[in-house]
C-alpha cells in the first residue's frame, strides 16, 4: 500500500508547483521521483468520468492536507509536543513545518515505506525541523507497545494525525484503532482524521482498477462522526471538503453530493 503514499507526494509536489500553493512539500518531488511518478505520468487510457474522479480525489488530498497541516498548528499552540503520524506514509511534516522546541514526531509506518523514505532523506540530505523518530510496526499488531518502546509518553497530551488511513480499515480494525489511541492518550491531546464520505465507496471504488487505490478502500464513516467520537472519549468537530475549500480560497464549483453531510474532515480534543 505504500506505492499509494507515494501517489500521494505525486499530488503533494504538483501543488508545490502552484503560485498559490496551500503549502509547500520541498521533498514530494523527490519521493514521487523515486517511485517512478515524476514528472507527471502520461495520461491512462480511460474515459471522462475516470479522470474527473482522479482529480477529485487528488484535490481532496491537497486540502486535507492544508486541513491537518493547520490542526497540527494549533496543537502546538496549545502546547502539545508529543505528534504521532499513524500509517506516516510519505508525510514530510518533520522537514517542511516549523515545529516548537521540544517537540517530538513519531512516524509509525511498517518498515518497507520508511526504509524506502529514509533512502530519499538520505539522497535529499533532509534534515528535520523537530526530533523525528521512526516506528516501524504494522497497524494490525501491537502498536502501542512500540511507540512506547520509542519513547512516547501517555501521561503526556499528543496530536494524533490518521490521514488517508481509516477507509482502507474495516470496521472492527477502526474501532480498535480508536480505542487504542485513546488509552494512550491525556486529557487535551488532539486528534485529526480523515474519513471516507458516505458513497465515497460507491462512486469511486465500484469500478477502480485492480490494485489502486480506490480498489481497496473498504470503511466510510459513520452516519454521526461526532456522535461516535464521543464514545471514544473525543469532543470532535467535522468539516466536509467543499466547506474547507471555499475557507482555503478554492472554492469547488460543481454542485453538492447529497453524501457531502456529514463532512470526512475531523478535528478532536481529549477531554
Amino acid at each position: 500500500m505504500w506505492a499509494t503514499a507515494v501517489g500521494v507526494a505525486r499530488v503533494r509536489a504538483l501543488e508545490t508547483e502552484r503560485e498559490n500553493a496551500l503549502f509547500r512539500d520541498p521533498l514530494a518531488q523527490a519521493f514521487a521521483a523515486a517511485g517512478g511518478l515524476w514528472p507527471a505520468s502520461p495520461p491512462l487510457p480511460d474515459d471522462e468520468a475516470a479522470r474527473r474522479r482522479r482529480l477529485a480525489v487528488s484535490f481532496s488530498i491537497v486540502i486535507r492536507t492544508k486541513f491537518l497541516d493547520d490542526l497540527l498548528q494549533q496543537a502546538c499552540a496549545a502546547g502539545v509536543r508529543q505528534v504521532v503520524l499513524l500509517g506516516a506514509g510519505m508525510d514530510s511534516r518533520a522537514f517542511r513545518m516549523d515545529w516548537p522546541e521540544g517537540t517530538r514526531l513519531f512516524e509509525v509506518d511498517t518498515a518497507a515505506p520508511l526504509d524506502f523514505k529514509a533512502s530519499v532523506l538520505q539522497q535529499e540530505r533532509a534534515v528535520a525541523r523537530c526530533e523525528r523518530i521512526t516506528v516501524p510496526v504494522d497497524l494490525r499488531e501491537d502498536w502501542p507497545a512500540a511507540l512506547a518502546a520509542a519513547g512516547h509518553d501517555p501521561s503526556a497530551p499528543t496530536v494524533w494525525i490518521a490521514e488517508g488511513l481509516l477507509i482502507y480499515l474495516p470496521q472492527d480494525a477502526v474501532e480498535l484503532l480508536l480505542a487504542r489511541i485513546g488509552a494512550q492518550s491525556a486529557t487535551g491531546s488532539r486528534m485529526g482524521l480523515t474519513l471516507g464520505s458516505r458513497g465515497v465507496i460507491e462512486r469511486f471504488g465500484a469500478d477502480a482498477a485492480p490494485g489502486s487505490a480506490a480498489s481497496m478502500w473498504v470503511s466510510e464513516m459513520p452516519d454521526d462522526p461526532v456522535a461516535w467520537l464521543a464514545g471514544h472519549g473525543w469532543e470532535a468537530s467535522c468539516h466536509t471538503l467543499r466547506e474547507r475549500a471555499v475557507a482555503y480560497g478554492r472554492p469547488i464549483d460543481t454542485p453538492p453530493q447529497h453524501e457531502e453531510r456529514p463532512g470526512g474532515l475531523i478535528a478532536a480534543i481529549r477531554r
